[in-house]
């Protein structure tokens, strides 16, 4: 498997294209820390399924690419300030957001759900208004500059809301009993729960998308500057062939297991 890396000591990003490198170069924000979209290995490099994504989208489009570590609160005002030229790390396109930047068109698009103990207080929750009455007077974890951080402001007024910088902190306090419940992607929570530190934990209530809650946005697209509209055009026409010749499925399915963008999903 073809991989982009990145060391987290300060090392420069490893750069691929396909044949011929363009003197174009595409750089892009990845946080490192949100597997399987993108994660840290132990040997520093930064890997996972956008990092194969923006591998291929590379190849159709001549570009060469290269992964730049950037925390995730930072994000949106380092593409501003032209550190890197986009933006891959799940992030949701929303309206809030299209006031600042612009996006691709999506390149996946999956729903937000609660995580508790399999035994704790949301063991019986099958819908929203069950998953609000169990966490009255609670506390829920989720990273903080998210849709679900939005969602959670707007909807739970009656529980507590603790922000965390990245969701390895949060899963560390919802094992330790530190939050009675997380909201976050259902792809990163489906790693955690698959995990060892996961195995008394589930995912409770609906899972919930923008057809549910605007907050939650029109799918998860690249991140890139509003005057940049070639290069959103060249990154458009890329995503919608990989889409057309089914290797954007393939990349899905071997990452999620499942499709995510396949109707009924």
């Amino acid at each position: 498997m073809t991989k982009i890396w990145l060391s987290l000591a300060g090392a420069a990003a490893l750069a691929l294209a396909a044949g011929t490198a363009s003197a174009e170069t595409f750089r892009v924000g990845m946080e490192g820390a949100y597997p399987p979209f993108n994660n840290t290995d132990a040997s520093g490099r930064i890997v996972g399924y956008e990092v194969d994504l923006v591998t291929e989208l590379c190849k159709r489009t001549g570009m060469t690419c290269e992964v730049m570590q950037q925390d995730w609160d930072g994000m949106i005002p380092a593409l501003l300030n032209k550190r890197y030229d986009g933006i891959m790390d799940g992030m949701s396109i929303t309206e809030a957001r299209l006031k600042q930047i612009a996006f691709s068109v999506p390149y996946t698009d999956t729903p937000a759900w609660f995580v508790g103990a399999k035994d704790g207080i949301l063991k019986d929750a099958k819908t929203l208004a069950d998953v609000k009455a169990a966490l009255k007077g609670k506390t829920i974890g989720v990273q903080r500059s998210t849709t679900h951080q939005n969602f959670l402001e707007a909807e739970f007024k009656d529980s507590e809301i603790k922000l965390y910088d990245t969701v390895d902190e949060l899963n560390f306090d919802l094992v330790n009993g530190r939050i009675d419940g997380g909201l976050g992607d259902s792809i990163s929570w489906d790693s955690f729960l698959k995990s060892d530190a996961g195995k008394g934990f589930a995912h409770f209530g609906p899972g919930l998308t923008g057809k549910d809650n605007p907050l939650f946005g029109q799918g998860i697209g690249i991140g890139l500057r509003q005057e940049d509209k070639e290069l959103k055009a060249k990154l458009d026409k890329a995503i919608e062939s990989m889409k057309a010749d089914g290797s954007l499925v393939k990349l899905s399915m071997q990452w999620f297991g499942y499709d995510p963008l396949a109707p009924g999903n």
